[in-house]
């Protein structure tokens, strides 16, 4: 009976054998499947039911928030000789399990906090793990050139085509083609490897290059003039640059049209001196006629704009009497500071971000962290790091 009963589960489709299951998750993806980032290795179906679950489940959403805090904890605890594998690690279970993503998953902090701890380390100069983590955290911020040129400026990754492509791909959507092909050029050159990977993608490169249009293959920030709408001024910089411009188009023209130096022939009708005596006749005519011979000044049309000023003499303005001398009273209620909210303040001052509001998940703080890092991706990186 028993060897029945397997042969007519094994005969079973997934589809019935799922539904003979009588389990309770499955169908989460059908429902919140707009809401899930992609990742380049794919995800498990079974954590993805179980993550997606957390949307309605709040206990499930505790959990999630207890094992993040767990494995923070644990990046701290660690003495190995690896420092950088429990980053990962943690890193990996938050992509899966906050699909969506988004700034309440923390995955955006973490990022920040793991490249800025091994920056400056030589042993993670040339590995392929820790340059993943600066290109992952790249894609989640506004404007990932300036950590392209920290990386280039402090040689972190160059060895790899990883870090060429990315680079290259990134000038070449926002139409900067020849810096993108300098990029392509210098990977090649110094032998990035793989290297076969990183010409492949040079030659397709190349060909979207020779398709586009030729106003397209110059950058858009040089030999520009400034955009503006109807009806708003430019400054005296931009005025000037316009004038000569248009001086100099005007100059062109001459220069087609003519030879520099030739006069322009005026010409002189001499049947127009009759007409010019006759035309001055009648017009002393109509003159000795009208009374009024002239319009006047300026000052006698508008007369009516002329008021003289006065002084406010009979108009005085109230004035409130203020205690000067009165001094402000000290409190009487002692105000209580908690003294882990002036821990993080004290780590805050000193231009370093602490994971304190990820132990504690608190979804605030990680918002506006994430935000912030978003726009400025290296805040909390020293002045000395920076690329110049």
């Amino acid at each position: 009976m028993e060897n029945a009963g397997e042969g007519v589960a094994a005969a079973m489709d997934p589809e019935s054998h799922f539904l003979a299951s009588k389990q309770e998750t499955g169908n989460e993806w059908e429902l919140f499947k707009e809401n899930v980032r992609p990742l380049k290795r794919g995800r498990n179906v079974r954590l993805l039911n179980h993550a997606l679950k957390s949307n309605y489940d709040f206990h499930l959403k505790n959990s999630l928030l207890r094992q993040r805090r767990r494995l923070i904890e644990a990046i701290d605890e660690y003495n190995g000789e690896d420092p950088l594998h429990p980053w990962l690690e943690c890193m990996k279970w938050v992509q899966e399990s906050f699909p969506p993503g988004g700034d309440s998953s923390g995955l955006v902090v973490i990022y920040e906090q793991c490249v800025r701890k091994f920056w400056h380390d030589d042993r993670y100069k040339d590995d392929l793990r820790y340059l993943k983590v600066w290109l992952e955290y790249a894609e989640n911020c506004a404007d990932a050139e300036v950590i392209y040129r920290f990386l280039e400026a402090n040689e972190i990754g160059l060895s790899h085509s990883s870090f060429y492509l990315a680079y290259a791909l990134l000038m070449e959507s926002k139409n900067k083609i020849r810096t993108a092909n300098e990029i392509f050029n210098c990977g090649i050159s110094i032998n990035a490897q793989p290297i076969e990977k990183l010409k492949e993608a040079y030659r397709t490169f190349l060909s979207r290059s020779m398709g586009r249009p030729k106003e397209a293959e110059e950058d858009p920030t040089e030999n520009q003039l400034q955009v503006r709408s109807f009806g708003t001024l430019l400054s005296k910089g931009a005025t000037g640059n316009q004038a000569t411009d248009s001086s100099g188009v005007s100059i062109k023209k001459m220069k087609h049209g003519k030879p520099h130096g030739a006069l322009l022939p005026i010409y002189n009708d001499t049947n127009a001196s009759n007409t010019t005596s006759r035309h001055h006749v009648e017009k002393s005519k109509l003159d000795s006629k009208s009374p009024w011979h002239c319009l006047g000044a300026r000052g006698e049309r508008n007369k009516e704009n002329l008021a003289i000023p006065s002084k406010w003499t009979s108009n005085k303005i109230p004035q409130k009497t203020a205690h000067r001398n009165s001094r402000a009273t000290a409190p009487s209620i002692e105000v209580f500071v908690d003294e882990e909210c002036k821990e993080t303040n004290k780590a805050e001052n000193q231009g370093e971000v602490s994971t304190l509001h990820l132990r504690h998940g608190d979804g605030k703080d990680t918002k506006k962290e994430t935000e912030l890092l978003r726009e400025n991706p290296l805040h909390y990186f020293p002045a000395s790091s920076l690329p110049r």
